[in-house]
């Protein structure tokens, strides 16, 4: 078969390349419980076309994944999420999104290979399913941040109160945000850059 005139991509988009001033790259997770919004967050913010693993929901996870509060959700992502965000001209983040319910969890010691930190988002409608989450990071020894994403319906708890729940040391930083909202989302990634900036300097 002659592909000369065929219209096949052979290569990636130009919006895809890399940017030839790029001279960092940092591997970044972004973590929850189930439906907390962490597709939603790779896709804001992702410079590229973000690779998704999202699959329908089936019977097979009934009585499997706890999906109180979010019983209309009906994709669920399966193996991770990827993105790329340049934060300056010489950096790049690579964004990877964990799956949410407990049994893809496995995967998470691929996702976490070689990882500088993690973003850890929450839901104050389900703050429950964001113990086992942050249980895992502190076990690993990854540094991380917590994002409130603002869900419309969703209460407002003021941070200290969120903090004692999640029983959050006062050194790990906590920000809102909307998961939908690229600025939002750029600034949560900016907040956990400057934190692990932080932990690198050298103590007096």
């Amino acid at each position: 078969m002659d592909f000369r005139n065929s219209d096949t991509i052979t290569g990636p988009r130009s919006e895809d390349v890399l940017p030839t001033t790029a001279t960092s790259a940092v591997k970044v997770v972004i973590v929850g419980g189930f439906g907390v919004g962490k597709t939603t967050m790779v896709g804001s913010v992702s410079e590229i076309r973000p690779l998704t693993t999202e699959e329908t929901m089936t019977q097979a996870g009934v009585g499997v994944d706890d999906n109180s509060g979010v019983e209309t959700k009906t994709a669920t992502t399966v193996a991770m999420d990827f993105g790329r965000i340049s934060i300056t001209e010489q950096l790049v983040l690579y964004l990877f999104g964990t799956p949410g319910q407990e049994r893809f969890w496995f995967l998470w010691n691929g996702l976490f290979e070689g990882a500088l930190g993690a973003v850890v988002l929450v839901d104050t409608r389900r703050l429950e399913v964001s113990f086992d989450v942050i249980g895992r990071l502190e076990e690993r020894g990854v540094p991380f941040v917590v994002a409130v994403n603002t869900f419309p319906d969703a209460p407002h708890h003021p941070v200290e109160a969120l903090r004692t729940a999640l029983d959050l040391p006062d050194e790990v930083p906590m920000v809102d945000c909307d998961a939908r909202l690229r600025a939002s989302s750029r600034d949560v990634l900016l907040t956990l850059m400057h934190y692990l900036h932080s932990l690198a300097l050298p103590t007096a």
